[in-house]
């Protein structure tokens, strides 16, 4: 729970500084933009949403789809809109015709809600253009940081199997270690103190091997550091741009 709200203050964050001041338009656009848009967002074909979207009649796939694409297609930026306000016009007649159920079936306050619905849809149509550049910025930014947690998973999954693999040396070396001394025990006073400098030798390089892993392990924590920096530096100048914007 405390993860999701700290998601949706982080979105929430983003999202009213690319609004500015425009409070209506970033009260609309809380509802139609996703933390993780490429699960949130179906991967189908936009054409066969919207063939899906006119059999149904349920048109917020469709639409999700059309800002996403639109988004980061500038150059195809007027047909974007135009089939955003298309489907919003589809929209909308099928949520009136819904409503006209309801309020035959006596419930009004699940007509009401629908009603509320149809005027964020026109708001959606009527500012199409402001809200494809928002969601540009938006989504960009998004899966930005999506790129950035997929590799730093990743580096986390490498350190998690480093960890493991040591822990299974060691124990390794450990079994080793009480074979070797069982097997002393059955020595005589000679080939005893051969055995010794002979494990004296393998513990020595064992020993190097184990230091020259944890040297790696170290490297692999300050090159996460940097990593990390780094990605803090890239979203601090991103938020700097954008500012300026």
């Amino acid at each position: 729970m405390h993860a999701r709200k700290q998601q949706e203050e982080t979105q929430g964050h983003l999202l009213k500084e690319l609004c500015g001041p425009d409070d209506r338009l970033y009260a609309v656009l809380s509802h139609y933009m996703y933390e993780t848009p490429l699960a949130a967002i179906s991967e189908k074909e936009l054409d066969v949403l919207i063939q899906e979207a006119e059999e149904g009649g349920k048109f917020t796939s469709a639409l999700d789809k059309a800002i996403f694409e639109g988004a980061q297609e500038p150059r195809d930026r007027q047909r974007y809109i135009e089939v955003i306000q298309n489907l919003v016009s589809k929209s909308i007649h099928a949520t009136e015709q819904e409503i006209g159920r309801l309020e035959k079936e006596g419930l009004a306050e699940r007509a009401a809600l629908l009603a509320k619905g149809i005027e964020d849809q026109r708001f959606i149509s009527e500012r199409a253009g402001d809200v494809l550049d928002v969601a540009s910025r938006f989504y960009d930014e998004k899966l930005l940081q999506q790129e950035e947690d997929k590799s730093r998973m990743a580096r986390k999954g490498e350190r998690l199997r480093a960890e493991r693999e040591e822990k299974r040396i060691g124990e390794q070396e450990e079994a080793r270690r009480d074979a070797r001394r069982k097997d002393r025990r059955k020595m005589g006073r000679r080939e005893k103190r051969e055995a010794k400098r002979r494990d004296r030798q393998e513990d020595l390089a064992a020993e190097g091997k184990k230091a020259a892993r944890e040297e790696a392990r170290k490297e692999a924590e300050r090159e996460e550091g940097r990593i990390a920096e780094s990605e803090k530096a890239r979203r601090n100048a991103r938020r700097e741009e954008r500012s300026g914007d």
